[in-house]
């Protein structure tokens, strides 16, 4: 062990040699402190850690000696400091009980001497153990988190919405399968730790620490499944529902299900229905504003995104349309699915075309049957064939050039919106569509 001596050239530099090694020991330590407590509304033992440290140091600058080595009070500040610090590794050991001085000194570096040790061997133990298994660790000391369910394409872009508005929140992500490259990509990009387990378990729901979770949204694959999660959760934690959003793949089935207890206390969405709102209500409604006459809508896909579509118009422009025309390989079955969920109101005349985009057919039929001139149409190519989407936009660009013709995708195509732009075409992606139109009370959590 180190011994201080009177010789002030040995004692200057022993104490660089030491002083250097037990900084970055006592550095260490505090950086332990500050990453496992990066989520406590307030760094205590960083906090502790200070406190002691300068209570030590205040009391040596009163005037307190200590036992063993009396020559601290007389010393410089950097010795001073050095034996500060060693209170955090040797308790006081190797200098002795405090001597001389005020009672108030001397009781502050004896509360030193207690404290900085007790809590230097907290932190380490909490340390040890967080290596030993660091998710349990960490869930256990959740609060004011995000729990997210899934990992699919919503899950990015709700992450990458909720970044851009809240770059501390801490964000649990339970996945289905432990994928590591998956994992390591969500916590370099955002921030996220990974878990696996089943949402419908009870026990599990309770390692994730719900009861003190800001949102818990239910976006996986399974649509039933986040039913079930939502319901256990709500029997759980009462008045938890305003808390969860679940997302159904299904809107027909959300549809279903709307009278339901769990979807009214929870909130719920189908991602096309919230990218067809954000759709109609950056687009279309200014368009509908320009034109002074009734407009005519040609829907050339009628599944979740196209059904959405017109459910929007006919809430917010249905005075608006003077046609709507809807194109579909199954427009008839698909237009009944849509009318046991959704009354098709208004006094616009509806148009059914059944066949593919692809098929010149159709679009006789439709230009029979239509007036489609003027700066009054608008098309939406919403199917799920971007290729057809775009192909067909062209053509249609080509014989109505006045017209408002919109192309859907479902990621974002940096040639697509280069197309797009060199023929005044509107191309839109699914996923960009649903990041925009998050709600805010999603992302911004206070």
């Amino acid at each position: 062990m180190f011994t201080l001596t009177r010789r002030i050239g040995g004692l200057n530099v022993n104490v660089h040699a030491y002083s250097a090694q037990l900084c970055h020991s006592i550095a260490g330590i505090i950086s332990s402190m500050l990453n496992y407590y990066r989520d406590s509304s307030f760094p205590w033992r960083s906090a502790g850690a200070a406190f002691f440290f300068f209570i030590a140091l205040a009391a040596f600058e009163m005037g307190v000696s200590v036992s063993e080595r009396p020559e601290v009070a007389d010393s410089g500040i950097l010795l001073k400091i050095y034996c500060a610090l060693s209170l955090f590794v040797f308790g006081g050991t190797d200098l002795g009980a405090p001597q001389g001085g005020t009672v108030l000194a001397r009781s502050m570096l004896w509360l030193s001497y207690f404290g900085s040790p007790i809590l230097a061997a907290s932190t380490l133990i909490g340390a040890f153990l967080q290596a030993l298994a660091p998710r349990k660790w960490y869930l256990r000391r959740l609060k004011n988190h995000v729990i997210l369910v899934g990992d699919n394409q919503l899950t990015a872009s709700y992450l990458r919405a909720l970044r851009q508005r809240n770059k501390k929140v801490t964000v649990v992500v339970v996945c289905a399968e432990l994928d590591t490259p998956q994992a390591e990509e969500l916590k370099e990009n955002y921030g996220a730790l990974t878990v696996t387990g089943d949402i419908t378990h009870s026990y599990f729901l309770s390692q994730l620490r719900v009861e003190r979770a800001k949102k818990i949204l239910l976006f996986g694959r399974n649509t039933l499944r986040g039913y079930e999660a939502a319901s256990i959760l709500t029997n759980l934690v009462p008045g938890i529902g305003e808390r969860i959003v679940i997302h159904s793949g299904s809107l027909r089935f959300m549809r279903s299900m709307e009278n339901t207890r769990v979807a009214k206390s929870c909130q719920t969405f189908n991602t096309y229905h919230l990218a067809a709102t954000g759709l109609v209500r950056s687009e279309l409604l200014g368009r509908f504003r320009e034109t002074g006459d009734k407009d005519v809508v040609v829907i050339a896909g009628f599944g979740r995104f196209g059904q959405s579509i017109l459910e929007e118009l006919q809430r917010c422009a249905v005075d608006e349309l003077k046609t709507v025309a809807i194109i579909d390989r199954d427009a008839h079955r698909r237009v009944m699915v849509a009318e046991e969920q959704m009354a098709f109101a208004g006094d616009y005349q509806k148009h059914l075309f059944e066949g593919d985009i692809s098929h010149p057919e159709v679009w006789d039929r439709l230009r029979t049957d239509i007036s489609l001139d003027g700066r009054n149409t608008v098309f939406v190519l919403g199917t799920g064939h971007e290729e057809e989407n775009l192909r067909t936009a062209l053509w249609i660009r080509r014989k109505y050039p006045d017209a408002m013709v919109i192309s859907r995708s479902r990621k974002d195509s940096l040639f697509a919106q280069e197309v797009s732009q060199d023929h005044n075409i509107i191309n839109v992606s699914i996923s960009q569509l649903i990041e925009d139109n998050i709600p805010t009370s999603w992302v911004q959590l206070g």
